[in-house]
């Protein structure tokens, strides 16, 4: 499994966000500054949280973006999904795809299975606040 840029950054301005929530709404070209990412890539990545409510905008003077739920209530697993649409170590146990047929002969298809249940469970088993804790991280480095 290969984690993209999409991502990645997803997960630097959700930590961000948490760190930064008594402030209210953040806008955009701050998280950009403190984060290192362009706006324009920075927008397609808060359009998509937004749409699935993980954050909630506001236009105009006092406006941008904020979380909708505290970040105890975050999975990193949960942002992934959202950017990674699936987070499957083999096609085949991608969510919706076509039955394998050497699936019921496939001798590797219990490790797969088992590697994808560790990664999802472990995922899912760290909240966005327990990174935004993390000393002094160097999020531009994720």
């Amino acid at each position: 499994m290969m984690i993209s840029t999409k991502g990645r950054y997803a997960l630097r301005v959700m930590i961000d966000l948490a760190q930064h929530q008594t402030e209210g709404y953040l806008p955009l070209k701050e998280i950009a500054a403190r984060q290192h990412i362009s706006e324009k890539y920075l927008e397609s990545i808060l359009k998509t949280l937004v749409h699935n409510k993980i954050l909630v905008g506001m236009r105009g003077k006092g406006g941008g973006y904020r979380l909708t739920l505290p970040p105890e209530e975050y999975t990193v697993c949960q942002i992934l999904m959202l950017t990674e649409e699936n987070l499957a170590p083999v096609a085949c146990l991608v969510h919706g795809a076509a039955p394998c047929a050497r699936e019921d002969r496939c001798p590797t298809l219990p490790m797969w299975k088992e590697l994808h249940r560790l990664t999802t469970d472990y995922l899912n088993s760290i909240t966005i606040a327990d990174l935004a804790k993390q000393p002094n991280p160097d999020l531009s480095t994720l």
